[in-house]
């Protein structure tokens, strides 16, 4: 499909050309042209970008120092601290390639996911309960050392004396020793031996980023410098606003995962703007940071949105800053959009990307046209495909849904150590290499992509094709349902029947049965469901998204 022939809504042409850059380059670049601009808001610290360089390059050294070479893995087991940025951009900087963890796994998870990194150095913080998975995992796995950051230290002197004198308990009792560094003494390391780095190629791999694993075990993928470097560049395309040094993101999204790799911390780098950064999304909190700094743009998923429309100081709180809230990592619910934008005066557009893609693939406009309940046009140097949801081979015929495949500058390489899964995921088509989403897709003469469901969560009935996510966006409709997910239940007779699951907004009150007559009245009659349940929560991902998956394994295995 011809996108460049397609009307464009954003602030840049389609095809604006884009720099190949390793991150290094890009974060030294940033931090030489305004050294004590700021780049982190944290807690009441505000960490300047030469700060920052300084440790990550610290940082870089200490680990060649350490025996880490070019290609070896570092892995990363933090939430939203400052040292996860140094850690990020001097692991880079030594050559090394970045293993992103998040701070929920299990030991087992994790020690799943460093043995198929082969990740050799593993930086977590003395939180208790990450500093007790880490340590176990580095005794029970092929991981060499671990390097431990310490909270009190990267607080507010007078924060940081509190929590160490009055909060003991929320600080782990390290076991130092030759394995176990402490990363200050690890930095200071790196400044005593400050050897020569490495030239980075901006076609190198650079981040190992684990899918969330919706289909089977998560894959490593494969995600070079210019893939994250020209996503960043992609994604400052989309401002219309002007003036990116005065930008101020507001950072909930955890920096583990690839939407706020991309969305936050790149792009806040590349540009020069900061992130005014809590450790983990709570709602009061992330108000206040809100008004605190002045916050001009929050990249969120939509329960981040909805924790926020719950919360009782969202009416006293200043949103006087803020120009415009993007959702994205899973769909955004209609009624939700309309009521966030109404108590806060903010727009809210919807967008979307996926690991494979180093996070961003399109946006609604930030200003002007938009089309909700789409995902938007895609962002610039990008090209979609609709296949046929029954075989890739074969082009979707004009005017029918289809698998979205996409070809961009922002398309990993592959999964790591997995070349079956990496031949399955990328097709040919029209002499280009199309990576495949699993999601079907439709897309209007202006060029505005819809998601209508993901392949594997497509629910056959009687032979007919039944969507979830259309039977959900019906049930939000009701002015009783908070949240919706709809999964194929076995049935005799049928093959499956659509099995709804719900939770209710707080003020409001209504029977499984009630929800139930209400939906089936206004859906087709494959699209029926078997039944509505009520529950108090339903399962989400680690980034807050509704998780079918999840569900599905719950109540059916």
């Amino acid at each position: 499909m011809d996108v460049s022939k397609l009307p464009n809504h954003h602030p840049v042409p389609w095809d604006t050309h884009f720099e190949a850059l390793a991150l290094p380059a890009m974060f030294a670049r940033t931090a030489q042209a305004s050294p004590d601009a700021p780049l982190l808001h944290f807690l009441g610290r505000t960490y300047p970008y030469r700060e920052l360089l300084s440790d990550a390059q610290a940082f870089a050294h200490a680990l060649r120092a350490r025996g880490i070479a070019e290609g070896d893995r570092v892995g990363l087991f933090l939430p939203n601290v400052p040292s996860y940025v140094a850690a990020y951009y001097g692991a880079m900087m030594a050559g090394a390639v970045v293993v992103n963890f998040s701070p929920l796994y299990s030991v087992e998870e994790l020690e799943q996911q460093v043995a198929d990194s082969g990740t050799r150095l593993l930086v977590t913080v003395d939180v208790p309960e990450l500093y007790a998975t880490a340590e176990k995992v580095l005794h029970g796995s092929a991981l060499e050392t671990l390097v431990v950051s310490s909270l009190p230290q990267m607080l507010p002197t007078l924060k940081g004396l509190a929590m160490r004198v009055l909060a003991r308990s929320k600080i782990a009792k390290v076991a130092y020793g030759p394995s176990i560094l402490p990363w200050r003494t690890f930095l200071e390391s790196g400044e005593r031996n400050p050897g020569e780095l490495p030239a980075i190629d901006p076609q190198g791999l650079a981040l190992l980023q684990y899918t969330g694993g919706t289909t089977g075990t998560p894959k490593g993928a494969m995600l070079t410098h210019a893939n994250l470097s020209i996503n960043a560049q992609q994604t400052a395309g989309l401002n219309p606003f002007g003036n990116p040094t005065g930008e101020v993101f507001l950072g909930a999204l955890p920096f583990f995962h690839v939407f706020a790799n991309t969305a936050l911390l790149n792009h806040a780098v590349l540009t020069g703007a900061s992130i005014a950064m809590v450790p983990r999304f709570e709602a009061g909190q992330v108000l206040q940071t809100i008004a605190r700094y002045g916050a001009t743009g929050f990249p969120g998923v939509p329960t981040m949105f909805q924790a926020l429309l719950d919360h009782p100081d969202l009416a006293k709180t200043d949103f006087s800053t803020l120009k415009v809230c993007i959702s994205g990592g899973a769909p955004l619910p209609g009624p939700l959009r309309e009521q966030f934008e109404a108590d806060t005066g903010v727009r809210l557009v919807e967008g979307y990307g996926l690991t494979e893609s180093a996070g961003v693939v399109s946006a609604n406009p930030y200003e002007g046209m938009r089309k909700p309940g789409t995902i938007g046009q895609v962002i610039m140097q990008t090209e979609v495909l609709l296949l046929d949801k029954e075989d890739p081979a074969v082009i979707a015929p004009d005017g029918e849904p289809g698998e979205l495949a996409l070809h961009g500058p922002q398309v990993m390489r592959g999964y790591w150590n997995r070349p079956e899964a990496s031949k399955d995921i990328f097709v040919e088509h029209l002499g280009k290499t199309w990576l495949r989403t699993g999601d079907v897709a439709t897309v209007d003469s202006d060029g505005f992509l819809e998601i209508v469901d993901r392949i594997k969560d497509m629910i056959a009935v009687g032979g007919f094709k039944v969507f979830p996510s259309q039977v959900e966006d019906v049930l939000l409709e009701h002015e009783a349902v908070k949240e919706a997910l709809v999964i194929g239940r076995p049935d005799a007779y049928h093959g499956e029947m659509p099995v709804a699951y719900v939770t209710l907004k707080a003020s409001h009150e209504a029977s499984g049965e009630q929800l139930k007559q209400w939906l089936n009245a206004r859906v087709g009659k494959h699209e029926r469901a078997d039944a509505v349940i009520i529950r108090e929560d339903l399962p989400k991902t680690m980034i807050g998204k509704l998780d079918r998956k999840a569900l599905r394994a719950e109540v059916l295995d």
